[in-house]
């Protein structure tokens, strides 16, 4: 018959709930952090590029933007520009 000795000598006393605690907070924190990873991974529209972190995917610029950017710059002047929106304006008779 035991004497009191209820784990055989095994364990680490009273102080063994101390570890298990902080293991059973790691797992489950890890856990809910995989899943919020996972899930705002899945709803982020990305580009991939070899070796380069992900970012968002840019707004297309029309062709009458970026000729407005181009004369905001200073690139072509404002006669070039006139002329360039009036040939995007008009079909392509070729």
């Amino acid at each position: 018959m035991h004497n009191g000795d209820w784990n055989d000598g095994m364990g680490n006393g009273n102080w063994g709930w101390i570890a298990m605690m902080i293991m059973m907070v790691a797992f489950w924190g890890g856990l809910i952090w995989i899943g919020v990873t996972l899930l705002k991974r899945n709803h982020t529209p990305q580009i991939h590029h070899p070796g380069a972190l992900p970012v968002a995917v840019p707004p297309r610029s029309t062709p009458q933007e970026i000729l407005a950017e181009r004369l905001a710059r200073g690139e072509i002047e404002p006669d070039d520009y006139r002329q360039r929106i009036e040939a995007l304006r008009t079909p392509n008779n070729t």
